[in-house]
């Protein structure tokens, strides 16, 4: 049976605030509701790259899974940037966001996004890595991103699909929804892996 028959036969719990996600699920054509936890984003300190992303979305799975009941799918994600071994994540505030652009602008960094299916009795995450390459961004350009966007809320302080996105991405080497928040190419592999794994 195809993924598309399988899905109607499951509900579907999106553990994320952010529109981004939201938008893209919505757009999946899935029965899903919107619920959420507060979940300190903390992690070992040993971990890198890819490993963080995968250790919170598990984290925030495990608030929730209890919760679950049959033929409820729970997913929850986390994604960060990557950049010279150094982790950029939501900024706190705007200066930070200034730093966090004036880091990226002219390189190339990687963004993770990791995610976790979890049912009643099982669960499983992976991890999708993107390669985006800045071209050197100005004062100026950054300085009306921040004064026009809104950085706080996104990792790396920028939205690919947004003006800095649009001016300054240069290349991009992998899923381009993974920047956006959410690997839907390969969430549609998994879930069907998931889905499978349970008959």
């Amino acid at each position: 049976m195809e993924l598309i028959e399988k899905v109607k036969d499951f509900r579907f719990i999106l553990a994320s605030q952010s529109p981004r996600r939201q938008d893209i699920f919505r757009s999946l054509g899935l029965e899903y509701e919107i619920r959420t936890k507060e979940v300190e984003e903390s992690f070992p300190s040993s971990l890198n790259a890819g490993e963080i992303a995968t250790y919170l979305a598990e984290k925030k799975s495990k608030a929730q899974r209890k919760e679950l009941t049959d033929h409820e799918i729970l997913i929850t994600a986390d994604t960060i940037v990557w950049i010279d071994n150094t982790l950029l994540n939501k900024p706190l505030t705007i200066e930070e966001a200034r730093k966090m652009l004036l880091l990226i602008s002219g390189k190339t960094h990687s963004v993770y996004t990791g995610v976790c299916l979890a049912s009643e009795t099982n669960s499983t995450v992976f991890v999708e890595a993107t390669e985006v390459t800045f071209h050197p961004l100005s004062n100026k350009e950054i300085d009306y991103y921040l004064s026009n966007y809104q950085p706080l809320d996104k990792a790396g302080a920028y939205g690919i699909q947004e003006f800095i996105g649009y001016i300054g991405i240069q290349k991009i080497t992998g899923d381009f929804y993974n920047v956006v928040g959410f690997p839907v190419q390969r969430f549609w592999k998994e879930l069907d892996r998931f889905i499978s794994d349970k008959d």
